[in-house]
């Protein structure tokens, strides 16, 4: 066992040489520098100018007389606003649809809704509208605005609405 003090003192004097730290390495004398000029600031990239949006097109209801398809002048003047910001939005299509109040018989007043939708939609393309941005349909005495069985409900009633769609006109496929 001769080899055991060797070890052991070979082993001591390792620990010892390791507890002590070494000194560390100066860190380099930071240099002060000039500072370099900065670069002006960029200018912004200007935005890219766009039209502006046309504003958007609003239902518009006309009404009509009993039994009657003939346009009123008030109907007129509001086909008039109508057609005025339909030209405005070119990419928007017009549906017309015709009511009736609930008198008649459901044949009668499909007929009469459909003449009523045809003499506004004769009239918007009189004004200039492009017909194939029109079209029209009759839903008669179905969708009434007023449900009472008077006077005043079936003014309310007898009506063309006019719904701005935003088919995409040209488009085979307007899903």
């Amino acid at each position: 066992m001769r080899s055991s003090p060797f070890i052991l003192a070979f082993a001591a004097a390792a620990a010892i040489a390791c507890a002590h730290s070494q000194p560390e390495a100066p860190a380099p004398a930071l240099q002060p520098q000039a500072a370099a000029p900065a670069p002006p600031p960029a200018a912004p990239a200007p935005e890219p100018q766009r039209p502006p949006k046309a504003p958007d097109l609003q239902p518009v209801s006309i009404y009509f007389e009993f039994d009657s398809a003939e346009l009123s002048s008030d109907s007129r003047n509001a086909l008039q606003s109508f057609f005025d910001g339909a030209q405005k939005r070119p990419d928007t299509r017009v549906r017309i649809e015709g009511n009736c109040d609930e008198r008649g018989t459901r044949e009668y007043n499909l007929a009469l809704g459909q003449r009523r939708a045809d003499a506004a939609r004769i009239y918007l393309v009189q004004l200039g509208l492009d017909a194939s941005r029109v079209s029209t349909v009759s839903y008669g005495k179905e969708r009434p605005r007023a449900m009472g069985h008077d006077s005043e409900s079936w003014r309310e009633n007898r009506r063309d609405d006019l719904i701005p769609t935003a088919e995409a006109i040209g488009r085979a496929d307007s899903r």
